[in-house]
């Protein structure tokens, strides 16, 4: 389903993936299927997503993002793509930013280029990360700071 209120210009969109208003998606962009793209989204040309994500409104996925199977990125969470802006400067593109597969991005996040979020890690509402971070890891803050782990259901 792709809303017709939507510009979705990107022709590798999985089966079942569901597009809403006013979202756009640039024409190398490669989305997976069952995924759930919402309204006042952006999609840009490098940039893959796996099965079964999450991304809720407001959210813009600048080149050089990689959203493995299964995340959840949450309302207005922010991924940067320059680390030191400057306006009409080039940056340094060569920055890849990796959510791996299971990860939660809590609503209002700041996602600074570069960084590893590690499989199953959750990112509290408003958190501003700056370095990677551990597989199952629970972080909150600013500078987003570890303060536990997520114990993982053997059966899940």
């Amino acid at each position: 389903m792709i809303h017709q209120l939507s510009d979705v210009q990107s022709k590798s969109i999985g089966e079942n993936t569901r597009v809403w208003q006013f979202s756009v998606i640039l024409p190398n962009a490669r989305i997976g299927c069952d995924c759930n793209i919402c309204a006042h989204t952006l999609i840009e040309n490098d940039v893959v997503i796996g099965n079964r994500v999450t991304i809720k409104s407001g959210v813009f996925v600048w080149d050089g993002i990689t959203i493995e199977d299964d995340a959840f990125i949450g309302p207005n969470a922010t991924f940067t793509n320059d680390k030191f802006p400057r306006s009409k400067q080039p940056f340094d593109r060569s920055k890849r930013t990796l959510v791996n597969a299971g990860a939660s991005i809590g609503a209002g996040a700041v996602i600074l280029p570069g960084v590893i979020l590690g499989k199953k890690c959750m990112i509290g509402a408003g958190a501003v990360v700056t370095h990677d971070i551990p597989e199952l890891a629970i972080v909150i803050g600013n500078p987003a700071r570890v303060i536990g782990f997520i114990n993982e259901d053997p059966l899940s």
